[in-house]
């Protein structure tokens, strides 16, 4: 792995740091809130691609797991990585790192509708499958009342997946998705 690389992964884990900034929804019938950090999460495998997007967030959550209050409401440390939120901030680097290999193979004809589809599949429903049954189980709730409240999160994780796709790709010329291309069709 490269510097380069290295500072892209870092930059992406404190991105999602600053997204935690952003003030959480809470839900009173369900312990996890509404956070803007999926949107992070979606935009490291789209835009980094899947070595570095889930390089990014298993940094942040090696952070958070220290205690480095990252995640939304200031929250840090290895309690908050066994409670309600577990399932989903673990899903996290397998969200990455599919929504960035399925990015990579659209990528040399990339369209905002595909990475759209990918994000959806690759992490709003990726997320919400592992998040929900572990919430449940942890909750001492059913596996089906845990994945029926997770309906809450499907506007906006839908809107947070559009935002990434159009940052992406609007930003391709600079991605390192398109630097890797790019390298590798100079070989």
């Amino acid at each position: 792995m490269t510097t380069k690389e290295m500072v892209y992964s870092a930059l992406f884990a404190a991105l999602i740091g600053v997204l935690g900034l952003i003030p959480p929804i809470p839900l009173g019938f369900i312990p996890v809130p509404i956070t803007a950090q999926t949107l992070g999460v979606m935009l490291a495998g789209c835009f980094l691609g899947r070595k570095m997007g889930g390089l990014s967030l298993i940094v942040f959550i090696v952070l958070v797991a220290i205690g480095a209050p990252l995640l939304t409401g200031g929250r840090g440390g290895l309690a908050v990585l066994v409670g309600p939120s577990a399932g989903y901030i673990w899903s996290w680097p397998l969200a990455a790192f599919i929504i960035g290999y399925f990015t990579e193979k659209v990528w040399s004809n990339v369209k905002t509708w595909k990475v759209v589809i990918v994000n959806i599949f690759g992490g709003v429903l990726l997320i919400n499958l592992i998040g929900a049954p572990i919430m449940a189980l942890i909750t001492n709730t059913s596996v089906w009342a845990g994945l029926m409240a997770s309906i809450a999160f499907l506007p906006g994780d839908l809107i947070k997946a559009f935002i990434a796709a159009i940052i992406a790709v609007q930003l391709k010329s600079v991605s390192p998705i398109q630097e890797r291309l790019a390298a590798a069709e100079e070989e």
